[in-house]
């Protein structure tokens, strides 16, 4: 028995008008059926409510405001699950329509609850379909796109396969609609390999995610362990070998030094608030003895933040990538008044203060 999470873009979703494309959803949810009848459990993660939306509505185009984005995904979710919801009863699958935030997996209470409810209905043999709560969510506080979004899933479940469907065969060198010489990338074991690839963003109209965004996705997946497959969703000889965990599309293979759920979660969801910059000292106990930071290694402050928040930690030169991301035990105005003092005079200046001010177990290297 394995679990798995499968995610279907706009594309495979939905046609370039808004309408549903039964036709390719129709085969995916009879593989989805399969491996359930086979006894494994398998999540679903959609696309498509603000392109179903739109056809409904007559929009032209995609709509650029937040409250007409908001509007379009009200009128299209109950009748995009409705499609699933069918399909799968059909197959005698049960299923479950499941909305979630932004701030469920960045908030730990909710995040935990989301686990709960999401296991519980797996364990009672019903097939989540999942989307992005588009109505009430904000720019601030969105997945950006679904492939976040299945990732988050798969993490938090601790899946044994991340799916994500598209309408090409995988990952190529290059954009294959521009360059015709462009291979597909059959096994991805190493990141830094893609870095020189002219990896896109989304070009579809109906979409907001794209090949970068599920690159980004698997990186996130194989960080905790768990291959991630991309593979064509119109194809169903591709859709059924890729969900029985074949080899298919693009693979790409667990991570060596497998991350914490907890640290994943840091990481990738809980949004963050501010940034501290850190000198050479600092920099070099974080990077490679793996230990907490002190005010004292603390050269500047930059955000308003709570104790409790995440934040960025920065080098002092200032160049190149964050450092890392952790939780504070001070607040921004705090950490103004006690940045560069040792622990003893940290002390005296907040009694009862924390002796770091991000202890190493809520702190991950990016």
């Amino acid at each position: 028995m394995a679990s798995l999470v499968v995610k279907l873009g706009s594309s495979i979703v939905a046609d370039p008008s808004g309408e549903v494309r039964t036709d390719v959803i129709e085969p995916i949810c009879a593989a989805v059926a399969e491996r359930h009848h086979a006894g494994d459990h398998v999540v679903m993660v959609t696309s498509g409510a603000i392109a179903r939306g739109m056809r409904l509505m007559h929009l032209s185009s995609r709509p650029a405001t937040m409250d007409e984005l908001q509007a379009a995904s009200a009128v299209g979710q109950g009748k995009l699950y409705r499609a699933y919801d069918e399909l799968l009863a059909a197959r005698d699958v049960p299923s479950a329509q499941v909305l979630l935030t932004f701030f469920d997996m960045s908030a730990r209470t909710h995040y935990l609850n989301a686990r709960r409810t999401l296991r519980k209905l797996v364990d009672w043999g019903v097939v989540p379909v999942i989307n992005e709560n588009d109505t009430t969510t904000t720019d601030e506080i969105s997945f950006g796109d679904n492939d976040f979004l299945a990732a988050q899933v798969a993490i938090l479940l601790g899946c044994d396969r991340l799916v994500l469907l598209t309408d090409t065969d995988g990952l190529y060198s290059a954009d294959p609609s521009r360059e015709p010489d462009a291979e597909l990338i059959a096994d991805v074991h190493d990141f830094e390999q893609l870095e020189q690839l002219q990896i896109g963003f989304s070009a579809s109209p109906l979409g907001s995610g794209g090949m970068r965004s599920k690159v980004v996705a698997a990186e996130m997946a194989t960080a905790a362990g768990i291959p991630a497959t991309i593979a064509r969703g119109t194809d169903p000889a591709a859709v059924a070998q890729a969900l029985a965990g074949e080899t298919v599309g693009t693979r790409f293979h667990p991570q060596q030094g497998k991350v914490s759920s907890f640290k994943l979660w840091l990481k990738y969801a809980k949004p963050t608030h501010g940034s501290l910059t850190v000198d050479e000292g600092a920099e070099r106990a974080l990077r490679e003895r793996g230990t907490s930071l002190l005010p004292v290694g603390i050269v500047g402050v930059s955000g308003d933040f709570n104790a409790g928040d995440a934040v960025e930690v920065c080098p002092v030169d200032g160049g190149g990538r964050p450092i890392g991301k952790g939780i504070v035990n001070y607040s921004a105005a705090e950490l103004k008044k006690i940045k560069g003092m040792k622990s003893e005079a940290v002390r005296e200046a907040i009694p009862r203060a924390a002796e770091e001010a991000v202890h190493r177990d809520y702190f991950v290297l990016d």
